[in-house]
């Protein structure tokens, strides 16, 4: 059966058996890991992973790929969640889930976001991302790549740049190179943001204007005194602030 991607979901589909491989050793999947795999699109980790686990869960949005998965594999092996990963409850899985694919990468960075809600129910999650986007993840202060991204990210998740994967592995074959990155939920103790909300508000403005000092750039929310109660220099800029920094902003400010 063929089936032409679709533009519209972000289709490329790999296909290199290599890279394949490479993914299902760095992901070790066990026999009753409860995992669940966004955009199998068709089947090329799906397969190896089924060749391993006791049942899988999918979720697709592509309803021509939804039938041919239903026709390919059992019920008792498979179950196929015709959903939109953006708006899909991952929490009816339960807790320690493991999670992995192919991500779209017009949809990437709010689907990062959004499956950030579900961390206290997540084991792993290991993804195949825009290259340039799991830079952005893994990056660190004082580097072009550390931006409201990787703050946000990396206060839930502690996150390893894992292998890079050459455009030629798709079909079609996209613009751009890939790359994998395995993100592990922080423990629970270590998440002590009193308001979530205004700390990504807070992210959001340092890193609205990156040129911007971040005594301009958060001046609704400081003023000079509270920079030197949380001894932070207020003439860096937001990419120069670790986490943990802007972790004691919003603290402070609540």
């Amino acid at each position: 059966m063929r089936h032409n991607p679709r533009k519209r979901f972000g289709q490329n589909f790999l296909f290199d058996q290599y890279i394949i491989s490479q993914i299902i050793t760095e992901f070790y999947p066990q026999k009753d890991d409860r995992i669940i795999e966004i955009g199998p699109g068709l089947g090329a980790l799906t397969r190896p992973l089924l060749q391993v686990i006791d049942h899988l869960d999918v979720v697709e949005i592509d309803r021509d790929i939804v039938d041919r998965l239903n026709n390919e594999f059992s019920h008792e092996k498979l179950t196929v969640h015709a959903a939109d990963a953006l708006k899909f409850d991952f929490s009816i899985f339960g807790s320690q889930l493991r999670i992995i694919g192919n991500l779209p990468y017009n949809i990437s960075t709010p689907l990062l976001f959004y499956l950030s809600q579900f961390s206290d129910h997540i084991l792993d999650m290991h993804f195949m991302l825009q290259k340039e986007v799991v830079e952005r993840m893994v990056g660190v202060p004082g580097t072009s790549d550390y931006g409201r991204l990787s703050v946000m990210l990396q206060y839930r998740f502690d996150m390893e740049y894992v292998f890079d994967v050459p455009a030629e592995s798709f079909r079609p074959q996209p613009k751009v190179e890939s790359a994998i990155v395995r993100m592990t939920p922080r423990p629970a103790s270590s998440l002590v943001v009193v308001d979530e909300t205004l700390f990504s508000q807070v992210v959001l403005a340092a890193f609205s204007k990156r040129r911007k000092t971040l005594r301009n750039a958060l001046q609704q929310y400081l003023i000079a005194e509270d920079f030197c109660t949380l001894d932070i220099d207020s003439g860096l800029r937001a990419e120069n602030l670790p986490v943990e920094k802007f972790v004691a902003i919003a603290n402070f400010l609540t």
